[in-house]
C-alpha cells in the first residue's frame, strides 16, 4: 500500500510539473535585459513624479523610448546621462517642478480666533472647526507636509510656515495630498512670479485674519503683461502658460507681499520677515 500510494502521488506531481512546464512555455514572454540595467541606475525612490507607479515602469518606458532620462528628475544629471548612453538616446531636457505653499501667513502676521487642543496634525485640527486660525484658508503648521516629504524637502520655519527646499523637491505630490487645505501645488521652478494666498476675502476684511492676504486690490493685475494676472476668482491668480511675461513689476507693488517674485530662490515659501516693504 506504502508503494502504491508513493507512486501515485509520484505521478500527480509528474502530470503537475509537465503541465507547469507546459505553461511556462506557452506563456513566457521574453523582457528587454536593458530594463534590469535601467532599473538600477534608477534611485529606486519610487515617487511617481515622473508621472509613472515606480522606478521600474520608468526603466521600462525608458527603453522603449516613451520617456526621455531627464524625466527622472530626482536622478542627478550623471546619473540621466549615465541611462541615456547605456541607451544610445538623448538625455533630453525636463521642465523642473516644485512644490509650492499658497500661504504666507506665519504666526507674526495671521490671527489665531481659538486654540486647538488635540492631536497635534493638521488634519485632525482642520476638521475641529477649521483649526481655530483666523484665515479659514490659512496654513496651520502642524506639519503633516513635513512628516509626508520623505525626501526632507520640507522644513517648518519658527512662524509655522512649510518652506521647501527645491534642490530636495522631487514634485512627488506627497505634500499635496497631506495637507487638508489643499494649499500646496506643484509648479515649474522657472515660474518666478507666485502668489502666496488661497484666501477668497475680497477687500481690506481680508487683512483683519492675515496681513500678508491678497485683497484683490489689482495693482498685480496693472503691472503685469496682459492676462498674466487675473483677481476674478476672488485672490489673484498667475496663468503660467504665460510664463515668459513675467516680470517683478508685478509683484513689486503688492501692498502685502501675498505676491512674490522668487528669483531664483531656494525656498518655495517666502517667509514674512524676507519681504521688502512696499
Amino acid at each position: 500500500m506504502m508503494l502504491q500510494a508513493v507512486m501515485i502521488l509520484g505521478g500527480v506531481g509528474l502530470v503537475f510539473g509537465v503541465f507547469i512546464a507546459l505553461a511556462n512555455a506557452k506563456l513566457w514572454v521574453w523582457e528587454d535585459p536593458r530594463i534590469d540595467a535601467v532599473s538600477s541606475m534608477l534611485p529606486q525612490a519610487n515617487c511617481g513624479a515622473c508621472g509613472l507607479p515606480g522606478c521600474r515602469a520608468f526603466a521600462e518606458q525608458a527603453v522603449s523610448g516613451t520617456v526621455t532620462p531627464a524625466q527622472c528628475t530626482v536622478s542627478g544629471e550623471a546619473a540621466r546621462e549615465a541611462i541615456a548612453n547605456f541607451l544610445g538616446v538623448d538625455a533630453g531636457e525636463e521642465r523642473k517642478r516644485v512644490a509650492r505653499l499658497l500661504c504666507a501667513g506665519g504666526s507674526d502676521v495671521a490671527t489665531q480666533q481659538a486654540e486647538y487642543r488635540g492631536l497635534p496634525t493638521c488634519s485632525a485640527a482642520a476638521s475641529v472647526a477649521g483649526g481655530g486660525k483666523g484665515c479659514a484658508w490659512g496654513c496651520l503648521g502642524l506639519a503633516d507636509c513635513e512628516h509626508a516629504c520623505t525626501f526632507g524637502a520640507i522644513k517648518m520655519t519658527e512662524t509655522g510656515l512649510p518652506t521647501v527646499d527645491v534642490a530636495l523637491c522631487t514634485a512627488c505630490g506627497d505634500c499635496v495630498e497631506a495637507c487638508p487645505k489643499g494649499l500646496f501645488t506643484i509648479l515649474p521652478l522657472d515660474g518666478h512670479l507666485f502668489v502666496q494666498c488661497k484666501n477668497l476675502v475680497q477687500g481690506d476684511d481680508a487683512l483683519d485674519n492675515c496681513k500678508a492676504a491678497c485683497t484683490t486690490c489689482g495693482k498685480c493685475v496693472m503691472d503685469a503683461a496682459e492676462g498674466l494676472i487675473s483677481v476674478a476668482s476672488g485672490v489673484a491668480v498667475v496663468d503660467y502658460d504665460k510664463i515668459a511675461l513675467e516680470a517683478p513689476a508685478a509683484a513689486q507693488r503688492c501692498p502685502t507681499g501675498a505676491i512674490a517674485w522668487l528669483n531664483g530662490a531656494q525656498f518655495a515659501g517666502v517667509p514674512v520677515m524676507q519681504r521688502s516693504n512696499r
